[in-house]
């Protein structure tokens, strides 16, 4: 239940209910029926019995009903005290009250459940969700919305009501003192970006700020991060990881799906600012990599100079990938959310394209795309799920596939 809702169209009051929570639903809520219908219960967790605070509102003439734990009754094993005091009232965190561990497994079970939407997907083995090296404070990338005397927070995406925060436990310590800097002084701007390079020391905050009484720099155009010992130019537009220690774990786990030899010809398709192609090169004859961003390829030219193996092609992977000279023999697909164009799909399939490691952070996406390519005649060997995003119900996941000789 996402999208914008005017505060003059809520309809809250005291109304709260007994339920009991049953199943996940798409947002890391859990589920529960009331008044004869299946709505989404936050900060719950399946298997409990709960009071929970009813919710009515109305988003674009559609009436909807939503809940919020206020007390529960029958606790899961499963349940901790989330210590962030904007819990719940912010819901940017939709799990800091469930163990670690149990919220390792739960998305492994997410990844298990996309899969298993398809035949030919059902019988493949998930791999245990790797942990990310930190809990908290690892996010390195804020986006605050502004509100009037320049107060920086969260909208609550339920009441999309206006929460004001001083700290937020999932970015970097720097962040935070940051924003300490910056509340209250930002009226002139509605949104507010803080990016951070954890490892090289450099930031960006974008837009430029004009008050006089904030003392750090703002309106920076690109900032350097350095991933496994590489430097990296980012420029504002272009995308990021935001964990930058599971990065680095997740960078050597495709080097070591990849299985290279040192003689290959390496597509990097959706490459970004060059990181993956950057940092295989070296274990490889000759990287091809293709990239529509503009800034992400100006950035890309900066971070790969010296790298004299290394190609970069700026168009669509879908335009680009069916001009190739030669065949690859091993991909890198790392999309967006959503996933790979069929397009890109059909042509490591016509080209028989021996091995394919592909970077997700949507399984359902992931999974009709693994879908097509199985149908196709791919074999998959594993399927990883790492967690890029402790506290949430996002989950990035690493397939490795080959095309049997």
């Amino acid at each position: 239940m996402t999208g914008q809702a005017r505060l003059e169209d809520l309809e809250q009051g005291d109304e709260s209910a007994t339920l009991h929570l049953d199943g996940w639903g798409e947002l890391g809520d859990t589920l529960a029926e009331y008044e004869g219908s299946t709505i989404n219960v936050f900060g719950g967790i399946p298997g409990e019995e709960v009071v929970a605070h009813i919710l009515r509102y109305r988003r674009r003439r559609q009436s909807y009903v939503s809940a919020q734990v206020l007390r529960v009754l029958k606790p899961s094993p499963h349940r901790v005290e989330a210590p962030c005091r904007y819990f719940g009232a912010c819901t940017g965190c939709q799990w800091q009250h469930i163990d670690y561990e149990h919220q390792l497994d739960l998305k492994r079970d997410r990844v298990s459940t996309s899969l298993k939407q398809y035949q030919t997907l059902s019988e493949i083995i998930i791999a245990p969700t790797m942990p990310s090296p930190q809990v908290f404070n690892y996010r390195n990338h804020a986006r605050f919305t502004v509100r009037s005397q320049g107060r920086l927070g969260y909208i609550n995406r339920m009441s999309r009501r206006f929460v004001e925060i001083d700290e937020c436990m999932l970015m970097d310590p720097w962040i935070n003192e940051a924003l300490g800097e910056l509340q209250g002084k930002c009226a002139e701007t509605t949104q507010l970006s803080v990016r951070l390079g954890v490892n090289a020391g450099e930031w960006l905050i974008q837009p430029t700020m004009q008050n006089p009484d904030i003392s750090l720099k703002t309106g920076q155009t690109h900032y350097r991060e350095k991933l496994l010992g590489h430097t990296f130019r980012i420029a504002s537009p272009s995308f990021a990881q935001v964990n930058t220690p599971q990065t680095e774990r997740m960078i050597e786990l495709v080097r070591r799906r990849l299985e290279l030899r040192g003689d290959e010809l390496l597509l990097d398709a959706y490459a970004g600012v060059g990181v993956f192609a950057a940092l295989t090169a070296p274990y490889v004859k000759r990287v091809v990599a293709i990239e529509e961003s503009s800034a992400a390829i100006k950035d890309a030219a900066v971070n790969t100079i010296g790298i004299g193996n290394l190609e970069f092609i700026e168009a669509k992977t879908e335009d680009a990938i069916g001009g190739l000279q030669e065949r690859p023999d091993a991909v890198i697909l790392d999309p967006s959310r959503l996933g790979c164009h069929p397009n890109v799909l059909d042509a490591l399939v016509s080209n028989r394209v021996p091995r394919v490691v592909y970077v997700s952070c949507d399984p359902d996406a992931l999974a009709r795309d693994l879908d097509r390519l199985v149908s196709g005649g791919y074999g998959v060997d594993s399927v990883e799920p790492l967690d890029m995003f402790p506290q949430t119900h996002h989950v990035e996941c690493l397939a490795t596939l080959t095309f049997p000789s």
